[in-house]
């Protein structure tokens, strides 16, 4: 095409869309949070804890200061220690594994379900019976979309393990029915600015049912203490600033309606482009994924950076969730796993590329993604 060719451009996220019809009401709440002079642990803080757990249907939420650091601190009220072993998957954001490594314990890594990108309960078991010393397990539910919760929670508890939920992508997604947060002992949860419920900055949440385990935590995440200066365990700095739930507050009020929409855009594309094309396979939910909320729409393709190349040069964002697994990471080479050890999650590695799937899209916009799709030669 032409250098000079007119383009229709459609990024992979664009948060204006979501951010303008309220900015006025942003702002206000940012003045409101100036005016009280509360910039740590204020008011927003606990009204938005509140919200939360009502949001997640659970009883009890605890923010801090960013995903990886909820990982963090679900691990350490876990019990997990030196030398213990945590399962979770290769195919996950690189926060999946840090922490587990920042808690002293071992990644035991655990191969994927091809269709949902999420922890293979199969393989589980096999970790379960050949790794010894697993403390915990941490399923990922990868992109929106739930993990097999049933099994792996089975496997967890016929042998006494911790489960912590990575649902970094996940709010709001149901796995039978049920949100995600109904499952395990903690889930968390990031509020990264690409995240559906997204911030303006860092942010994290951890979701419990358990009373003692929410106590835990919130003094956890302020150098393990519940009255100032006095220290219980040693636990990190991590409190999301009243700003950032100020913010926080006012998108969760429309966050059920931003789903809705990129649930929306999921179904276009598949009326678009029924199961696909030729070289692109559109994802396919499992039938215990009631609620996928499409954090990421992704799509396979075996010549995957062919594609991107292609929609790139007509104006198309997109993005590899993620271009190498964690086995694979050099910073991980010491656990001993080498190339073909994961064959699934490699794969993925290959092929897997996110299309535009944000609310504000336009039906004109998804067209154009789609047709390019279908023409698509490789």
């Amino acid at each position: 095409m032409p250098a000079s060719a007119t383009l229709r451009s459609v990024p992979l996220l664009d948060l204006r869309p979501i951010h303008e019809p309220i900015r006025a009401e942003i702002l206000a709440s940012l003045t409101r949070v100036v005016d009280s002079q509360r910039f740590i642990l204020g008011e927003d803080v606990a009204l938005l804890e509140q919200e939360l757990a009502a949001y997640c249907q659970v009883e009890h939420a605890v923010t801090c200061g960013s995903g990886s650091d909820a990982l963090f601190l679900a691990l350490l009220a876990a019990g997990v220690r030196h030398g213990d072993r945590v399962a979770t998957t290769p195919f996950t954001f690189f926060a999946s594994a840090g922490a587990i490594v920042r808690a002293g314990a071992v990644p035991v890594f655990v191969d994927i379900d091809p269709a949902t990108y999420n922890m293979d309960p199969r393989q589980l078991e096999e970790s379960a019976r050949r790794v010894p010393r697993i403390k915990a397990v941490m399923p990922v539910h990868l992109y929106g979309g739930a993990a097999d919760m049933d099994p792996i929670l089975d496997i967890a508890r016929r042998r006494e393990w911790k489960v912590i939920g990575d649902a970094a992508q996940s709010i709001g997604a149901e796995y039978k029915g049920r949100g995600v947060a109904a499952f395990g002992d903690v889930n968390c949860f990031s509020f990264f600015p690409t995240k559906n419920l997204g911030g303006m900055g860092e942010g994290g949440l951890l979701t419990t049912s358990d009373a003692a385990t929410a106590k835990r935590l919130a003094g956890l995440r302020v150098h393990g203490s519940h009255v100032r200066y006095y220290h219980e365990e040693v636990g990190i700095n991590s409190r999301l600033d009243t700003l950032q739930a100020a913010i926080l507050r006012v998108k969760l009020k429309h966050l059920r309606a931003w789903t809705g929409q990129r649930q929306a855009n999921a179904r276009q594309y598949g009326e678009l482009l029924g199961a696909g094309t030729p070289l692109v396979a559109l994802p396919q939910p499992a039938v215990y994924q009631t609620g996928h909320v499409y954090n990421q729409f992704v799509v396979r393709c075996a010549q995957r950076d062919a594609l991107r190349a292609y929609l790139t040069d007509h104006g198309v964002g997109s993005e590899v969730y993620y271009p190498l697994p964690l086995h694979q990471q050099s910073c991980f080479q010491d656990l001993g796993y080498l190339a073909g050890d994961f064959p699934i999650s490699e794969k993925a590695a290959r092929e897997v590329l996110a299309l535009p799937v944000y609310p504000g899209l336009s039906r004109d916009d998804l067209t154009y993604v789609a047709e390019l799709l279908t023409k698509f030669q490789g």
